[in-house]
């Protein structure tokens, strides 16, 4: 009795299209968790400062200097939210290509993508202008409406931070408030 509701829910198309908005939220969920785990700039999960931090052992320096780590550190973040994104724009794909999708399903997959792609440019136009105040590396990460700059820099003086910070919500519109810069 209870399996004959269960595949009546499911062959249903009200049931496949709260299957396929259930998939959406379970990865958008898991992108805002590996955020929050990895990229979190008040560590507020209390693994730290920065959980990427500790990922990488003095063992992967490769300059004699010791500076191979932080530019592995910034290449490793950059492909892991390339390779996050890249999944979850799949998964989208899928529910847009999927014929038994509601039309609604479909376009908030398709709202979804066009905002992954959104804030990647703005995370790239970030990167570019930040490198070009001086600072070497930068990775920025926007998620859930707020950013995380993270620039190679020994320290920030207040006036690097502003130019950062301007850049930042210049690029995005995002409050200042929900933009974090943080030096490695």
């Amino acid at each position: 009795m209870k399996t004959e509701k269960i595949k009546k829910l499911f062959t249903s198309k009200a049931g496949k299209s709260a299957v396929l908005v259930l998939a959406v939220l379970v990865i958008g969920l898991a992108v805002y968790l590996n955020y929050r785990w990895f990229y979190d700039p008040v560590g507020s999960l209390g693994y730290g400062e920065n959980n990427m931090e500790n990922n990488y052992s003095d063992s992967t320096e490769t300059g004699a200097d010791g500076s191979g780590s932080e530019n592995d550190y910034f290449s490793a973040a950059a492909l892991s939210r390339e390779q996050q994104r890249d999944e979850a724009i799949d998964v989208l794909k899928l529910v847009t290509e999927n014929a038994d999708a509601t039309e609604e399903a479909k376009a908030e997959a398709a709202a979804a993508i066009s905002k992954i792609a959104v804030d990647m440019q703005n995370e790239a136009n970030i990167e570019t202008l930040v490198k070009a105040k001086g600072f070497e590396e930068c990775v920025a990460v926007i998620s859930e409406g707020a950013v995380s700059v993270i620039v190679k820099a020994e320290s920030l003086q207040a006036n690097e931070a502003a130019q950062i910070l301007a850049i930042a919500y210049e690029t995005t519109g995002i409050s200042p408030e929900n933009i974090s810069i943080i030096n490695k």
